[in-house]
């Protein structure tokens, strides 16, 4: 039997643009980037602004529900790691963080063909754990 994986595409953006990307996502600046993400029914969401949330909810919630709750906090309270996932971002497509290949493969094609000096890297990612890292378990 073979497995479906989903997929997901993340975009590291230049300073400059991940900056933009946060704070005024409708800049004529990421207007190139916002045709692609228009197209295929995508949003951009930064990742250090995920896991800050992510946070955020679980103290709210309740640690003990949240089992990445302190790697997540760790790791947006570092310096170091806060510089790397502000200029990450995830793409969404119609609201979910994973979805099928094709999906995947046109926004990855759509995005390498802008050749925009905004977008340092793409990557596609799929939901294998043997292909991702995983998280340390902690004892909250």
């Amino acid at each position: 039997m073979t497995e479906s994986w989903q997929y997901q595409v993340r975009i590291r953006l230049a300073p400059e643009y991940a900056a933009l990307a946060r704070q005024d996502p409708a800049s004529e600046k990421l207007a190139p980037i916002n045709a692609v993400l228009i197209r295929h029914d995508a949003q951009l969401k930064c990742q250090y602004d995920a896991f800050a949330d992510y946070v955020a909810q679980a103290e709210r919630d309740g640690i003990e529900h949240y089992p990445l709750y302190r790697w997540t906090r760790e790791t947006i309270e570092n310096p170091a790691k806060k510089a790397k996932y502000i200029e990450a971002f995830t793409l969404y497509v119609n609201g979910d963080e994973v979805y099928d290949k094709a999906l995947a493969d046109a926004l990855e094609e759509a995005l390498r063909l802008l050749a925009s000096d905004a977008i340092v890297d793409i990557r596609k990612l799929d939901t294998n754990p043997a292909n991702n890292p995983q998280p340390p378990s902690y004892n909250n």
